[in-house]
């Protein structure tokens, strides 16, 4: 019962951010400051499913300026986690199929975020060239799941060089973003399903690398990740036994 009351609040809400969402848009259209506005308002749905999430961001992360911001993608809770720590004037890149999808679609699209064509492999190797563009000529920062898949209770899996062959190109930090695991945690039946920590970590300089270094640059941030997430999950379990 308690799974059913969750998913008609939660398509009503999401119908209603959407419409109205696209109308506030309309007087403004793409500008790269909606998608933090309504990141953060998905970001309540988090109350719905009974999770408590935690943010954390370091003292200077207001003056990181542009840069690519990666996080881990374990599955489509993210959206309701991970949205709540999106910064203002960062876009994400999404395939644009998206904008096909009733309601959301419009407001993905008019709230400045990217498509591209995934499919079309000609035109998918040019999307580091698009990011690297946008960056430079709408003085955005963009948002990036490196792995490139949700990974749905495997950890964190191999990241695809795209994200930091675009930091390279164009001269700008990687700031890494975790988040402790969801997989396997949310039971839709349950009022409560314990907390989530969402965490900045201090921005990475690319200065050092160059394009044939591509791979160490993405080696070392899934370490420094991967390191992280599981400090996070332990201090999750601690938080979530001493309230059992």
């Amino acid at each position: 019962m308690l799974l059913i009351l969750r998913a008609i609040f939660v398509v009503i809400y999401c119908i209603l951010v959407c419409i109205f969402g696209s109308i506030y848009c309309l007087f403004s259209p793409r500008n790269p400051r909606h998608v933090a506005t309504f990141g953060h308002l998905f970001g309540r749905l988090s109350t719905v499913f009974g999770l408590q999430v935690e943010v954390r961001k370091p003292a200077g992360a207001s003056a990181n300026g542009t840069c690519i911001y990666i996080a881990n993608h374990q599955n489509n809770y993210d959206m309701v986690t991970v949205s709540n720590i999106v910064q203002p004037r960062t876009v994400t890149v999404g395939k644009k199929s998206l904008a096909w999808i009733p309601f959301f679609g419009q407001l993905y699209w008019l709230t400045g975020n990217l498509l591209i064509d995934r499919d079309n492999r000609a035109k998918a190797h040019g999307t580091i060239a698009q990011v690297v563009e946008a960056i430079k000529q709408r003085d955005i920062s963009i948002w990036m799941f490196p792995e490139g898949t949700r990974s749905r209770g495997r950890g964190l899996l191999p990241f695809k060089t795209g994200a930091f062959h675009a930091a390279i190109a164009a001269g700008v930090q990687i700031v890494p973003i975790c988040v402790s695991t969801t997989s396997g945690k949310i039971n839709l039946n349950r009022w409560n399903n314990g907390h989530v920590i969402v965490e900045m970590l201090e921005p990475i300089d690319t200065r050092a690398y160059n394009k044939e270094q591509v791979r160490e640059l993405a080696a070392r941030c899934h370490e420094l990740m991967e390191a992280k997430i599981a400090l996070l999950d332990a201090e999750v379990a601690q938080l979530d036994a001493a309230k059992k």
